[in-house]
Protein backbone atom coordinates (compact mmCIF):
# COMPACT_ATOMS: atom_id res chain seq x y z
CA UNK A 1 0.00 0.00 0.00
CA UNK A 2 1.42 3.47 -0.87
CA UNK A 3 2.70 5.74 1.89
CA UNK A 4 0.25 8.13 3.52
CA UNK A 5 1.44 11.60 2.42
CA UNK A 6 -0.19 13.09 5.52
CA UNK A 7 1.82 10.91 7.91
CA UNK A 8 4.13 12.93 10.14
CA UNK A 9 6.99 11.62 12.25
CA UNK A 10 8.36 13.39 15.31
CA UNK A 11 10.33 12.69 18.44
CA UNK A 12 8.39 11.18 21.34
CA UNK A 13 8.09 12.83 24.74
CA UNK A 14 6.70 11.95 28.13
CA UNK A 15 3.45 13.64 27.14
CA UNK A 16 2.89 10.80 24.65
CA UNK A 17 2.94 8.09 27.30
CA UNK A 18 -0.82 7.43 27.45
CA UNK A 19 -1.15 7.29 23.65
CA UNK A 20 1.77 4.91 23.33
CA UNK A 21 0.47 2.69 26.11
CA UNK A 22 -2.86 2.51 24.29
CA UNK A 23 -1.00 1.16 21.25
CA UNK A 24 1.19 -1.21 23.24
CA UNK A 25 -1.42 -2.70 25.60
CA UNK A 26 -3.18 -4.91 22.99
CA UNK A 27 0.18 -6.38 21.99
CA UNK A 28 0.79 -7.39 25.61
CA UNK A 29 -2.71 -8.61 26.38
CA UNK A 30 -3.69 -10.27 23.10
CA UNK A 31 -0.51 -11.29 21.26
CA UNK A 32 2.83 -13.02 21.70
CA UNK A 33 4.56 -10.34 19.63
CA UNK A 34 5.94 -9.13 22.94
CA UNK A 35 6.77 -11.63 25.64
CA UNK A 36 5.86 -9.09 28.31
CA UNK A 37 3.00 -10.44 30.43
CA UNK A 38 1.61 -7.26 32.05
CA UNK A 39 1.01 -3.80 30.63
CA UNK A 40 3.54 -1.40 32.20
CA UNK A 41 2.37 1.39 34.45
CA UNK A 42 2.29 4.97 33.20
CA UNK A 43 5.35 5.82 35.31
CA UNK A 44 7.33 2.80 34.10
CA UNK A 45 6.54 3.47 30.44
CA UNK A 46 7.39 7.17 30.72
CA UNK A 47 10.72 6.19 32.26
CA UNK A 48 11.40 3.84 29.36
CA UNK A 49 10.83 6.66 26.87
CA UNK A 50 13.11 9.01 28.80
CA UNK A 51 15.83 6.36 29.11
CA UNK A 52 15.89 5.68 25.36
CA UNK A 53 16.04 9.38 24.48
CA UNK A 54 19.23 9.80 26.49
CA UNK A 55 21.06 8.09 23.60
CA UNK A 56 18.74 7.12 20.77
CA UNK A 57 15.73 8.18 18.70
CA UNK A 58 12.26 7.37 19.98
CA UNK A 59 9.82 8.28 17.21
CA UNK A 60 6.05 8.56 16.94
CA UNK A 61 3.96 8.66 13.77
CA UNK A 62 0.91 10.89 13.52
CA UNK A 63 -1.95 10.64 11.07
CA UNK A 64 -4.58 13.34 11.29
CA UNK A 65 -2.99 14.50 14.53
CA UNK A 66 -3.41 11.05 16.15
CA UNK A 67 -0.44 8.96 17.24
CA UNK A 68 -0.75 5.71 15.29
CA UNK A 69 2.67 4.09 15.78
CA UNK A 70 5.95 4.37 17.58
CA UNK A 71 9.45 3.04 17.00
CA UNK A 72 12.70 3.24 18.90
CA UNK A 73 16.04 1.55 19.39
CA UNK A 74 17.89 0.36 22.46
CA UNK A 75 21.40 -0.98 23.06
CA UNK A 76 22.11 -4.35 21.50
CA UNK A 77 24.32 -4.98 24.53
CA UNK A 78 25.51 -2.53 27.18
CA UNK A 79 29.27 -3.13 26.90
CA UNK A 80 31.24 -0.48 25.02
CA UNK A 81 32.32 -2.79 22.21
CA UNK A 82 28.66 -3.03 21.14
CA UNK A 83 28.13 0.75 20.88
CA UNK A 84 27.70 0.61 17.10
CA UNK A 85 24.83 -1.90 17.25
CA UNK A 86 21.23 -1.35 18.35
CA UNK A 87 18.05 -3.37 18.80
CA UNK A 88 14.98 -2.04 17.01
CA UNK A 89 11.35 -2.05 18.16
CA UNK A 90 8.16 -0.89 16.44
CA UNK A 91 4.45 -0.99 17.30
CA UNK A 92 1.63 0.13 15.03
CA UNK A 93 -1.93 0.77 16.16
CA UNK A 94 -4.07 -2.27 15.35
CA UNK A 95 -6.36 -0.45 12.89
CA UNK A 96 -3.44 1.20 11.06
CA UNK A 97 -1.46 -1.87 10.04
CA UNK A 98 -0.56 -2.57 6.42
CA UNK A 99 -0.65 1.12 5.52
CA UNK A 100 3.09 1.64 5.02
CA UNK A 101 3.56 3.27 8.43
CA UNK A 102 6.09 0.73 9.68
CA UNK A 103 8.22 1.12 6.56
CA UNK A 104 8.20 4.92 6.86
CA UNK A 105 9.23 4.77 10.51
CA UNK A 106 12.02 2.26 9.89
CA UNK A 107 13.41 4.39 7.07
CA UNK A 108 13.39 7.43 9.36
CA UNK A 109 15.08 5.44 12.12
CA UNK A 110 17.73 4.15 9.74
CA UNK A 111 18.48 7.62 8.41
CA UNK A 112 18.95 8.97 11.93
CA UNK A 113 21.03 6.02 13.08
CA UNK A 114 23.39 6.45 10.14
CA UNK A 115 23.99 10.06 11.15
CA UNK A 116 24.68 8.92 14.71
CA UNK A 117 27.27 6.47 13.41
CA UNK A 118 25.34 3.29 14.18
CA UNK A 119 26.39 0.40 11.92
CA UNK A 120 24.14 -2.54 12.81
CA UNK A 121 20.38 -2.67 13.28
CA UNK A 122 19.25 -5.86 15.04
CA UNK A 123 15.71 -7.13 15.58
CA UNK A 124 14.70 -9.69 18.20
CA UNK A 125 11.45 -11.23 16.96
CA UNK A 126 9.01 -13.68 18.51
CA UNK A 127 8.51 -16.46 15.97
CA UNK A 128 5.89 -19.23 15.90
CA UNK A 129 6.79 -22.75 14.81
CA UNK A 130 3.24 -22.67 13.46
CA UNK A 131 1.17 -19.51 13.17
CA UNK A 132 -1.70 -19.21 15.62
CA UNK A 133 -4.18 -16.64 16.95
CA UNK A 134 -1.48 -14.94 19.02
CA UNK A 135 1.49 -14.82 16.66
CA UNK A 136 2.18 -14.90 12.92
CA UNK A 137 5.37 -14.64 10.88
CA UNK A 138 4.44 -11.16 9.63
CA UNK A 139 7.25 -9.44 11.54
CA UNK A 140 9.90 -11.59 9.87
CA UNK A 141 8.32 -10.84 6.50
CA UNK A 142 8.35 -7.11 7.27
CA UNK A 143 11.98 -7.08 8.35
CA UNK A 144 13.01 -9.12 5.31
CA UNK A 145 11.31 -6.53 3.13
CA UNK A 146 13.23 -3.79 4.96
CA UNK A 147 16.55 -5.45 4.12
CA UNK A 148 17.18 -7.49 7.27
CA UNK A 149 18.52 -11.03 7.10
CA UNK A 150 18.01 -13.95 9.44
CA UNK A 151 21.03 -14.71 11.61
CA UNK A 152 19.79 -17.01 14.37
CA UNK A 153 16.85 -18.88 15.90
CA UNK A 154 16.27 -19.98 19.50
CA UNK A 155 13.69 -22.70 19.99
CA UNK A 156 10.91 -22.91 22.60
CA UNK A 157 12.38 -20.05 24.61
CA UNK A 158 9.27 -17.90 25.15
CA UNK A 159 6.16 -19.12 26.99
CA UNK A 160 2.93 -17.15 26.75
CA UNK A 161 -0.77 -18.07 26.60
CA UNK A 162 0.10 -21.67 27.45
CA UNK A 163 2.24 -22.06 24.34
CA UNK A 164 5.95 -22.15 23.54
CA UNK A 165 7.39 -19.82 20.93
CA UNK A 166 10.74 -19.46 19.22
CA UNK A 167 12.73 -16.26 18.97
CA UNK A 168 14.81 -15.15 16.00
CA UNK A 169 17.43 -12.49 15.46
CA UNK A 170 17.60 -10.53 12.21
CA UNK A 171 20.17 -7.90 11.30
CA UNK A 172 20.85 -5.16 8.80
CA UNK A 173 24.24 -3.53 8.36
CA UNK A 174 23.81 0.18 7.56
CA UNK A 175 27.37 1.48 7.72
CA UNK A 176 30.96 0.67 6.92
CA UNK A 177 32.97 -1.14 9.61
CA UNK A 178 36.43 0.40 9.94
CA UNK A 179 39.60 -0.44 11.85
CA UNK A 180 39.47 3.03 13.46
CA UNK A 181 35.75 3.61 14.03
CA UNK A 182 34.46 7.01 15.08
CA UNK A 183 32.47 7.11 18.34
CA UNK A 184 28.67 7.03 18.12
CA UNK A 185 26.91 10.37 18.60
CA UNK A 186 23.90 10.74 20.88
CA UNK A 187 20.50 11.45 19.40
CA UNK A 188 20.49 14.92 21.01
CA UNK A 189 23.80 15.72 19.32
CA UNK A 190 22.47 14.98 15.83
CA UNK A 191 19.04 16.60 16.19
CA UNK A 192 20.05 19.66 14.10
CA UNK A 193 21.12 17.30 11.31
CA UNK A 194 17.91 15.23 11.33
CA UNK A 195 15.41 18.09 11.55
CA UNK A 196 14.40 17.58 7.93
CA UNK A 197 13.33 14.01 8.74
CA UNK A 198 11.08 14.99 11.66
CA UNK A 199 8.47 17.54 12.53
CA UNK A 200 9.84 19.32 15.56
CA UNK A 201 6.59 20.30 17.26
Amino acid sequence: MPDDPKLKIRCASGDDTDALLDIYAPYVEKTAITFEYSVPSHAEFAQRISHVLQRYPYLVALSGGEIVAYAYVSPFKERAAYDWAVETSIYVKQDHKRMGIGSRMYRALEDILKIQGILNMNACIAYPPEEDAFLTKDSVTFHTRMGFRMVGEFHDCGYKFGRWYDMVWMEKEIGKHLACQMPVKTFAAVLPEVADKLILS
